[in-house]
């Protein structure tokens, strides 16, 4: 089955698609390809600062009172006003994350969603947080169906990998998609693989350890995702025509 063309639909809409998607790799993980003694567990991502948003957000809605004339339900207006949910999926998006008895993770598989790369601040926490596991010897399997952004003109591997170690790096003419998977040890090594839209999914290493890996099958979890997903969304997304909202 091909890559579509996820910039065609709303980020929501992949958002979904990403949750089953998650689900058909952890379960392909565990049902076979991980060696005894490793577990694939789906972790959402969370920002640091959500728990004291929400807590925060908890108390003054407790605090309003009918009477009060400062705090107001109401939204504000304004000549311009703009919004985006981007972010947001970005935060709820789930991560693949393979652990040793349970215990030390040492591996993740990340999937990029388009809020990863909507602001310069949304790549750059993508880009630190891929650091950051790197940087414990976790080994990487990063898939970004998206195509680059102003914030990430060469993809999203490019972004990352300049922080350890600047190289020419040029995506080849119709795959401006990137699956990328670090293998960390002595040598930090890269295994790059440039898609387009249209393209078979290869198959990706994920390291447990260095020099040691399986081989994640992306695609076939991507069709099994497709098949789960309605016929609704699947006809949005190839044709990039949402369908019409009764009035």
């Amino acid at each position: 089955m091909p890559v579509h063309d996820w910039t065609r639909v709303p980020a929501g809409i992949f958002h979904d698609f990403l949750q089953g998607w998650s689900i058909e790799i952890r379960n392909a993980l565990n049902g076979g390809l991980l060696p005894k003694g490793f577990s694939a567990l789906v972790e959402q991502r969370v920002g640091v600062k959500e728990a004291d948003v929400l807590t925060v957000e908890s108390r003054v809605y407790s605090a309003v009172r009918e009477e009060d004339a400062v705090l107001t339900l109401e939204r504000p207006a304004a000549s311009i006003v703009q919004r985006t949910s981007n972010a947001i999926y970005a935060a709820k998006a789930n991560r693949i994350a393979v652990k040793h008895h349970l215990g030390r993770t040492v591996a993740v598989i990340e999937i990029v969603s388009p809020g990863n790369k909507d602001s310069r601040a949304a790549l750059r926490d993508f880009v630190d947080k891929a650091l950051d596991f790197l940087r414990e010897g976790i080994h990487l399997l990063i898939i970004d169906l998206f195509p680059p952004s102003a914030r990430d003109p060469l993809g999203i591997h490019k972004a990352i990998w300049d922080e350890i170690h600047e190289q020419d790096f040029a995506l080849p003419e119709r795959k401006d998609r990137v699956i990328v998977s670090y293998e960390m040890g002595a040598e930090r090594v890269a295994y790059v693989e440039p898609v387009g839209v249209g393209d078979a999914l290869p198959s990706m290493p994920l390291f447990l350890a260095a020099g040691v890996h399986i081989r994640v099958p992306l695609e076939s979890t991507y069709q099994a995702a497709w098949k789960g997903s309605s016929e609704e969304m699947r006809v949005a997304v190839e044709t990039g025509v949402m369908p019409e909202q009764p009035e």
